[in-house]
């Protein structure tokens, strides 16, 4: 038994066969083809698919796809789609029409939620929190080992959970947002602001210019015990932490996973925020406490993600 994970991003579309225990058997890519629209975009997608699963197999089960966007998984739809020019497009209905197999949808956020606490670091455990943190911030929440999607599956905007009313700008339009605080955007803005406050910083010997600046610089300077750093990563901390610290509340969840470019810290992110939590009543007194991890499955939890949707139907 197998399945296809498909996941569609702005630049390529990755597409996989993972097996019932979440390993990729096989894999490729291809261009997402933004300017020739989403039929051709499908049809690209479809040929993928036939070059790595024989359609025709009874051991193929089915197809899920992580898309971008708002996605009502009920019908398959892309709603919208940004960076793909998507509106109201039935991508579910699209690709059944060249590989007929059972085909679910959802956000990638939510995807690689699943595929994570199916088969990564939160596979022991069954309601999870997941945040990625990377150009913004994206979310997904199982409970019970399911999906949790809110009303025509547009839930779970955790990045635009508002941690400073009337504070910084955030894509989404509003201000405030946790995606405003805790993105590795946010990240390398307050990295430059603080290396414009103070000259002297490391952080101008690591990145030399502010072109320069990513999300490594302040990290990697606070380890050498840069003050103005530490003042840097202490504040990502901070509004990461408190947003963390609500999403225990709401949810209780048995886990917190974080992925994204920023987790290529590792431990010295992790136990900070650990640390963070644990000072400011983790889990609070007489409620479970949550553990914090890195994400597992990196570049491919968009496709073992994907093909969790399917798994978890059945």
């Amino acid at each position: 038994m197998y399945c296809v994970g498909i996941d569609i991003g702005g630049m390529s579309v990755k597409v996989g066969v993972v097996d019932r225990d979440g390993n990729i058997l096989r894999k490729g890519k291809v261009v997402t083809d933004v300017a020739g629209g989403a039929h051709k975009i499908v049809a690209d997608i479809a040929g993928l698919v036939k070059e790595l699963a024989d359609p025709n197999d009874r051991d193929f089960v089915g197809i899920g796809i992580g898309c971008p966007g708002a996605i009502n998984s009920a019908t398959g739809t892309v709603d919208r789609a940004y960076n793909l020019n998507w509106e109201n497009v039935q991508l579910a209905e699209l690709l059944s029409r060249h590989i007929n197999k059972p085909i679910k949808v959802s956000n990638d956020a939510n995807v690689a939620a699943l595929g994570e606490t199916t088969f990564g670091v939160g596979r022991v455990y069954t309601d999870t929190i997941f945040l990625t943190l990377g150009t913004g911030v994206g979310g997904g929440i199982i409970i019970n080992n399911k999906l949790y999607e809110g009303n025509e599956s547009k839930g779970a905007e955790l990045g635009h959970m508002v941690l400073v009313v009337d504070g910084e700008p955030c894509s989404c339009g509003r201000k405030g947002c946790m995606e405003a605080y805790c993105s590795a955007s946010a990240l390398i803005r307050e990295t430059k602001a603080a290396m414009e406050r103070d000259k002297k910083s490391l952080m101008w010997e690591y990145s030399k210019t502010l072109d320069e600046v990513n999300g490594k610089t302040a990290f990697e300077c606070s380890k050498q015990g840069d003050k103005s750093a530490n003042r840097v990563v202490d504040n990502f901390i901070k509004y990461l932490g408190e947003g963390m610290l609500n999403f225990a509340n709401i949810f209780r969840p048995q886990a917190i996973i974080l992925g994204g470019g920023v987790c290529a810290q590792g431990d010295y992110l992790i136990d900070k925020l650990k640390s963070y939590c644990k000072m400011r009543n983790y889990g609070f007194l007489g409620t479970p406490r949550f553990d914090i991890l890195a994400a597992q499955l990196g570049n491919d939890a968009g496709i073992i993600g994907a093909a969790s949707l399917i798994y978890s139907m059945m």
